[in-house]
């Protein structure tokens, strides 16, 4: 049986063009523009949604992600109320893949057994935990796997020849490229750079390979989605929700609105620029 992620990517190829992914915390600004904003992107024609579960020290991610997350938990979303959102997505939205992404901490507390299955019930389709290396494939991996989640693995610019098939061995769904050393959301990764990237990462695996971190233009999106197998974007949303707040600190229509023309925008870009060789 096909999963959603992998007819995204099908889907894509038919049509000649990378995947556009974006991120959004799960929350953020507060749970009925966040549940609003994921409507959105659909309708912006993003082919998959990567929710961040609100964490309190996210330590890979930039201020802009940082601010959404906290803003998110001020705001009283938890991991239960990320899985809520889920739910309600799938529920009107049944072929968008939707991966969460974070920290174990949060999956941890919440108890690993009674995540996996919540996620699973909510219609989630993989996972990224940038904090667990594959090392620890017993706390997570391994039962998320059995449950039937994907387990989408990080691979970045320092993961040499002998980290590289550790990393993918295990690795599913997809294959998230890290595209510059530090945090999200700093500064972008040169053509160059990510070009020799795939061919490194693709030697190893013959899971599609999405480019991240430092992508903020349309330009930079088609370019890197058809540098690699698709592109996604996640501070360069997270700052239009911060520029787009009222007076109280929750969304506008405004917020909605305009996250949905630059998603539009993105979207062209990659299917403009067309798709590797």
């Amino acid at each position: 049986m096909t999963s959603r992620i992998e007819a995204a990517f099908a889907r894509a190829r038919a049509e000649d063009r990378g995947v556009l992914g974006v991120f959004v915390s799960a929350g953020d600004p507060d749970r009925e523009t966040s549940g609003a904003i994921l409507d959105a992107l659909v309708e912006a024609k993003v082919d998959m949604i990567e929710l961040g579960m609100p964490f309190s020290d996210p330590m890979a991610d930039g201020p802009a992600i940082q601010a959404a997350s906290l803003r998110a938990l001020k705001g009283g979303m938890t991991l239960a109320g990320t899985l809520e959102m889920a739910r309600a997505f799938r529920t009107h939205h049944p072929d968008t893949p939707l991966v969460l992404m974070g920290y174990y901490n949060p999956i941890y507390i919440y108890g690993v057994e009674a995540f996996l299955a919540d996620a699973v019930a909510a219609g989630v389709d993989g996972l990224i935990v940038v904090d667990l290396p594959p090392e620890e494939d017993d706390e997570l991996y391994l039962p998320a796997r059995e449950a039937g989640l994907d387990f989408i693995r990080l691979v970045t610019p320092t993961s040499d020849a002998v980290r590289l098939p550790v990393v993918l061995g295990t690795a599913s769904g997809f294959v998230y490229y890290v595209a510059i050393t530090g945090i999200t959301g700093t500064r972008s990764a040169a053509a160059d750079s990510i070009s020799a990237a795939y061919s490194r990462i693709s030697a190893a695996t013959d899971l599609p390979i999405v480019t991240g971190f430092g992508i903020r233009t349309p330009e930079q999106a088609g370019e890197a989605a058809s540098l690699s197998d698709g592109a996604v974007i996640g501070s360069a949303i997270v700052d239009i929700i911060a520029d787009n707040l009222g007076d109280d600190g929750r969304g506008t229509p405004e917020t909605v609105s305009k996250i949905a023309a630059f998603v539009g925008e993105l979207a062209s870009g990659v299917a403009a620029a067309g798709r590797r060789g």
